[in-house]
């Protein structure tokens, strides 16, 4: 499943959660200015903005999960089943192949709003990687630090939402979504006023009895109403240490543990396989893991951005511990 996440303090900072039952062995990677990008029905870009993100390299071809470039703009795709439909090649159009998307968004773009004017001539075409890497269903949360977009391919074609939340979770729709936001308006973080019957009295018996209602499930439109409103009053200092902290918090808040949401088997069980957090202003990737919840950092210009070739990092996924005594 997924949940997409944009939050600004003094700097501007684009993560996720990955919710899934299994890896691809996934990476942070540092693709450089200079690695030609060849795309299955679009020219190439042999030099391009830089970009970290987290991704799994196949043939020699960066399959971003997530992303962040050298200009401030990010942008991840999240599992979008039952409503993604791509479509044929389009003659005139900027055929873009799913997987493709985030390096030909981030590889060549600044800001959200070039996006949105790019967005106009894009199809997203039905053409999947490989066999080992087929068709994903998908739809994607672009941010810089102004504003969101959500952009979904389906069936009566490209649709592209300002996101004023900055936050994308899967089903349904994101209008749909949006719309549901509509039935937790009476929620607030401050204690509740009785408003059931002038006639009887009520005892506020504990704290944050204001956000009764707000959905605790981990279905998709559940995780999506509880990080708007964990995200659109949250409240952070300015610092790295206190921002970082507040954006995994926020993630925290919709995380999915191990043996809740059964999937196939007995055994088989979605959980947040890494939750990220890159710094977007300073080029810095931030993430922890299912089993390790230390927060590990990697400096996109602690890299030779200008080189041709793709580094990557495997994932510190074992726990690390601190021992005071």
């Amino acid at each position: 499943m997924c949940t997409g996440l944009s939050h600004t303090t003094r700097d501007h900072y684009f993560g996720r959660n990955l919710d899934l039952e299994y890896s691809y062995h996934e990476k942070v990677t540092i693709t450089p200015r200079n690695f030609p990008f060849e795309f299955r029905r679009l020219p190439p870009l042999p030099t391009h903005h830089a970009i970290i993100g987290m991704a799994t390299t196949a043939e020699g071809f960066p399959l971003y999960y997530d992303g962040t470039n050298d200009r401030g703009l990010s942008m991840a795709g999240l599992n979008f089943p039952g409503n993604a439909d791509y479509k044929p090649e389009a003659p005139g159009k900027a055929n873009v192949a799913p997987f493709e998307f985030i390096p030909w968004v981030l590889g060549q773009f600044d800001t959200v709003d070039q996006v949105e004017t790019a967005l106009s001539e894009v199809n997203l075409v039905d053409i999947p990687f490989s066999s080992e890497f087929p068709q994903s269903p998908l739809h994607w949360i672009i941010s810089d630090r102004h504003r969101s977009l959500t952009v979904e391919s389906v069936a009566s074609g490209l649709r592209v939402y300002d996101n004023p939340y900055g936050v994308l979770t899967n089903n349904p729709t994101f209008d749909i979504q949006s719309f549901g936001l509509s039935d937790y308006m009476h929620l607030s973080t401050t204690p509740p006023e009785n408003r059931f019957s002038e006639r009887l009295e009520f005892d506020t018996y504990s704290r944050g009895m204001g956000a009764i209602g707000l959905p605790g499930d981990l279905s998709s439109s559940s995780r999506f109403a509880k990080a708007v409103f964990t995200k659109m009053n949250s409240v952070s200092g300015t610092s790295e240490s206190e921002s970082l902290s507040q954006f995994f918090h926020i993630l925290g808040s919709v995380a999915q543990q191990r043996g809740c949401v059964q999937v196939g088997g007995d055994d088989s069980y979605e959980i947040t396989i890494y939750s990220s957090c890159c710094n977007a202003d300073t080029g810095v990737y931030y993430y922890t893991t299912y089993e390790n919840s230390q927060i590990t950092g990697v400096d996109m210009h602690a890299a030779d951005l200008d080189s041709d070739a793709i580094v990557d990092y495997p994932l510190v996924t074992g726990q690390q511990i601190a021992m005071q005594n």
